[in-house]
């Protein structure tokens, strides 16, 4: 069972939110500030730590660097956005706005205690190994865990079959290998077999003899054979013709190549590094792709996670890329806003990093002189940033009548909170102690079925 610790210090938050996360089988402890957290409990030997950021005393940022490895996720009100990110920033597992509902709080908690915990199962199998490659951005659980299988696989001549969506950075994972092995000194040659119309690849990859075909006027050495004592690394293997795949087979079984139109085959040494989006044992079930050869060169597989299964690692990719883009184009490094680090975070980049490296550049480039922000608008991603308050208009309406003995929900709290202090607190005062805007404020009155009373001014106009 996961340990929980909320560090809040509004009671009614506090204690809904204690019993909603029981009812979800957690052990929950509570506290109030930051130093009745540390007085009383063992922050590292909590699971997860939820904490709002305005704390009396002390801020919720500051048990980021008082946790150690223990996650902690922030609670701000949307308007706060800046803050978010900046706790964000400062190593906060995630950011939840207030108010929120129930199904938004517990999905969120499972996502975060599940990183963590696969955060430290890939951390224990590969203690030692799983320092980071130069070239590769990352420090997501997925990343780390590739890099061990790379310092691992390196420094052997294991054939090695690297899956990833395009634009992932498979042929980084190449040249990683190349440069960790036995080969280093020799040649990495790369070949993006998709790149090659149909009738070449043959002659590209295993050379021609002079005559061997139209417009074969000299003979020429392949690339295979270019590759000899180092690394080849084929690109999108899958689209290799069946043609071309026998005679690769032959390269990997025998170790020697034959050029088109010639007679005698020559002796190479080649390490082969193979990389493909499309599903080869499929395609080798389907006749599509050579079952002999799908079997030689999976030996060892590693796979590129994609950008959306990186967490972090999306926002160092994104801020290492603009200092990168303005310095190429001779302008101060821009930093981005927070909106714009909210839609880093949150799309799903279908493209990966090919996808990010041209919006980053995009808005490198049309971003005014004078400003120093990246504003999300330019990066012009498909991307809905509708508020939490306002993103699901069908929520069901709370009882207005909870007794505060019993469960209370976040929106029960809204409601009786309002009903309690409307005669006392302005509106701007009531979004504000709420943390969220005076047009949301008006809006959940709405959907709340909560009247706002008149003023005396308003009255006696009536």
């Amino acid at each position: 069972m996961s340990h929980i610790l909320i560090v809040e210090d509004e009671v009614i938050i506090r204690t809904a939110l204690r019993k909603l996360l029981e009812r979800h089988r957690y052990r929950v402890s509570e506290a109030g500030s930051v130093r009745e957290a540390t007085a009383k409990y063992r922050l590292q030997e909590t699971d997860l730590i939820i904490s709002d950021l305005r704390l009396p005393g002390a801020p919720g940022t500051d048990l980021l660097k008082l946790a150690g490895d223990v996650p902690v996720l922030i609670m701000t009100s949307y308007a706060s956005l800046r803050s978010a990110v900046d706790s964000m920033r400062m190593g906060a597992a995630d950011y939840i706005a207030k108010p929120f509902d129930h199904d938004e709080m517990i999905a969120t908690v499972r996502r975060v205690i599940g990183k963590a915990e696969q955060s430290r199962a890939v951390a224990a199998s590969t203690t030692g190994s799983s320092r980071a490659i130069a070239g590769m951005i990352g420090d997501s659980p997925a990343m780390r865990s590739l890099y061990s299988r790379i310092h691992k696989v390196a420094p052997t001549d294991a054939t090695v079959l690297v899956y990833g969506e395009t634009g992932t950075g498979k042929e980084l994972v190449a040249r990683a290998i190349h440069e960790e092995s036995r080969r280093a000194s020799k040649r990495l040659i790369s070949v993006n077999c998709a790149a090659i119309p149909e009738t070449l690849i043959e002659a590209e990859l295993f050379g021609h003899e002079k005559g061997a075909f139209t417009g074969a006027q000299s003979a020429r050495d392949g690339l295979v054979a270019a590759a000899d004592g180092g690394t080849l690394f084929l690109d999108e293997i899958g689209e290799l013709p069946l043609e071309a795949q026998a005679r690769l087979l032959r390269v990997l079984q025998e170790g020697e190549v034959r050029p088109l139109g010639a007679v005698e085959s020559r002796k190479v040494d080649v390490r082969l590094v193979a990389a493909t989006h499309r599903n080869l044992r499929l395609l080798a079930s389907e006749r599509k792709f050579r079952e002999d050869l799908y079997y030689r060169i999976n030996v060892v597989q590693m796979t590129v996670a994609p950008l959306r299964d990186r967490g972090k690692d999306v926002l160092a990719i994104a801020e290492h890329l603009m200092e990168r883009f303005c310095t190429r184009i001779g302008r101060p490094t821009l930093k981005l806003s927070p909106e714009a680090i909210q839609a880093v975070t949150t799309y799903s980049w279908p493209g990966n990093v090919r996808e990010l490296e041209n919006a980053i550049q995009r808005a490198a480039i049309l971003t005014e002189d004078d400003s120093d922000e990246i504003d999300h608008r330019t990066l012009d991603i498909d991307l809905d940033l509708v508020p939490v308050d306002e993103a699901d208009p069908d929520r069901l309406r709370p009882s207005l009548h909870t007794d505060p003995r019993e469960d209370l929900s976040l929106e029960d709290y809204f409601a009786r909170f309002v009903l309690e202090h409307q005669d006392t607190m302005s509106e701007t005062d009531l979004a504000k102690k709420l943390g969220v805007s005076r047009k949301c404020l008006w809006e959940r009155r709405q959907k709340l079925g909560i009247p706002r009373k008149k003023t005396r001014r308003a009255v006696a106009e009536a």
